[in-house]
């Protein structure tokens, strides 16, 4: 094969566990928006660097734009060089893209390959990842036949017993960890921001196309939106069709799971009352104000147990029954408490009574 080699994404994907870097070559902005599952950002323009030359083209000319921008990229990619690339031996193979497969990667591509590196390129660039990705998050979870969705309340442990889950082995998709958000007016993380709807997208697709469509998928009952994150409205439609889990819990050991998870609020009642206020629209003015009050006196316990009552569980119930068809039916799953032990023994015997009606299924 000749160097660079410019493949299409669709050859690309059975080889990425072969590349030995996945190298985006578009400017950090660009990579922070989204990237190639396990790509590294080495630009050959940043960001400052690329608003100068894209000004040069629009009020002088497309040559001296193309001068500056050569230099620029010959600087950025002869440091990335010496200080990334001097060590690697001749059998390292790289994967180079940028936004659309043009310049920039080729300009990496074409130094890389005359130095002796198998390069490949990847034609259509970010772009055309994208447009697989989008394809495939509308097709591949009309794959998956044993959807499982664990439905309850507010803190009846549904992310908890997700990640038990996950930990023994089943195939679990966790939106909330995806989204970094926990899909509430409460639920932003206060340790990262929420990706953009392209990283998430791209998280999701990840996961989607490691599953055996064989085996059970587990996933939480979310709305359309996590925070501020859609989900694809093919997963969407497969989530309300599927079969559902009826996780319960008491109500004190659901105050008492909230309190755990949601501590940053616990310790902070300033910024507590300042996103219980967005709820003034559902509640009023004198609800809200009894609500921050119990915040401000540290009356934590009582707060979480009139939320969840007035507030979550009505509003949890109502949207269940419309959005999932097959709620009325959902097999009920009975946590003790909120201990390791208790999530585990929900685990096993769920992933025992899915196995057992998929297994049912297929006879």
């Amino acid at each position: 094969m000749k160097y660079p080699a410019v493949l299409p994404f669709a050859e690309i994907l059975p080889q990425l566990p072969a590349f030995d870097a996945i190298i985006d070559v578009r400017s950090p902005s660009e990579f922070a928006e989204d990237h190639l599952p396990g790509a590294i950002n080495l630009p050959v323009l940043y960001d400052d660097e690329r608003i100068r030359v894209g000004t040069l083209y629009k009020q002088t000319s497309a040559f001296e734009a193309k001068k500056v921008g050569a230099a620029l990229i010959a600087k950025n990619i002869a440091q990335h060089i010496d200080t990334h690339f001097l060590g690697h031996p001749q059998s390292w193979k790289p994967l180079v893209y940028c936004w659309r497969g043009g310049n920039r990667s080729g300009a990496m591509a074409h130094i890389l390959a005359r130095i002796g590196w198998p390069v490949v390129q990847l034609d259509g660039g970010y772009k055309e990842y994208r447009r697989h990705v989008n394809a495939e998050l509308a097709t591949l979870p009309a794959a998956f036949d044993f959807i499982n969705v664990l439905c309850g309340p507010t803190g009846s442990g549904k992310s908890r017993l997700l990640q038990v889950l996950d930990k023994q082995g089943a195939q679990v998709i966790d939106l909330e960890q995806l989204a970094a958000h926990r899909g509430s007016v409460l639920g932003g993380l206060p340790e990262a921001d929420q990706p953009s709807q392209k990283a998430f997208e791209s998280g999701l697709w990840q996961q989607l196309r490691q599953f055996d469509a064989a085996k059970p998928v587990f996933i939480e009952s979310e709305s359309k939106k996590v925070g501020r994150l859609r989900v694809p409205d093919a997963l969407m439609d497969k989530m309300r069709a599927a079969d559902c889990t009826a996780v319960q819990l008491s109500t004190s050991h659901r105050v008492q799971l909230l309190m755990e998870d949601y501590e940053h609020f616990v310790g902070d009642p300033e910024k507590l009352n300042g996103q219980l206020a967005l709820l003034t629209q559902l509640h009023g003015r004198e609800k809200i104000a009894h609500w921050q009050q119990l915040a401000l006196a540290g009356r934590m316990t009582e707060l979480v147990e009139e939320l969840l009552v007035q507030h979550y569980d009505p509003g949890y119930l109502q949207s269940i029954r419309r959005n999932f068809v097959r709620y009325q039916q959902a097999a009920p799953l009975v946590l003790a408490d909120i201990s390791d032990a208790a999530f585990k023994q929900a685990a096993l015997s769920l992933c025992t009574i899915v196995s057992n009606n998929t297994n049912i299924s297929r006879n």
